[in-house]
């Protein structure tokens, strides 16, 4: 398995304490590809799994059966979504004063520049469009996890 994530850029050195990441993305496949990359990266995140805006929404809340779960230290947010889209949440956690500090990064198959800059106008820390190929993919999702796991200080 090392060798294999050798070959992708990633590292399983676990660099400081695990964070929580909430992933909000409704393409179970994404989901899937997303959760290997994290899992093969070892304990430095852990990812909790939304599909859709309404759900994110009330997972930072803390309702509607949220309750009990731990406040992410970032965001990774799908943009087209059913029921209430990224840029919805976007705006949601942004002008929230108890959401506006966890770091959002989008993370979707647009690269269009409308959505690059709407995202950024809404206050997005980062925007990455997620490649087809299946390993630039991983490592896409691993440098994310590196920066915001391992390199940048995050609010408690």
């Amino acid at each position: 398995m090392n060798d294999l994530m050798t070959a992708r850029g990633l590292s399983s050195e676990a660099s400081g304490p695990a964070i929580d990441v909430l992933l909000v993305e409704d393409d179970e496949g994404d989901v899937l590809m997303i959760r290997e990359a994290f899992e093969l990266r070892g304990p430095n995140s852990r990812l909790h799994v939304v599909n859709d805006g309404i759900e994110a929404v009330a997972f930072l809340r803390r309702q509607a059966g949220y309750g009990d779960v731990p406040r992410p230290q970032l965001i990774l947010l799908d943009l087209n979504m059913p029921r209430m889209d990224g840029r919805e949440v976007l705006a949601e956690v942004k002008t929230d004063p108890d959401l506006t500090s966890i770091p959002v990064v989008v993370l979707t198959t647009s690269a269009a520049q409308e959505d690059i800059q709407s995202s950024y106008s809404l206050h997005a820390n980062a925007y990455v469009t997620k490649p087809a190929d299946l390993d630039e993919f991983m490592t896409a999702v691993g440098k994310v996890d590196d920066f915001f796991g391992a390199t940048a200080s995050l609010p408690e």
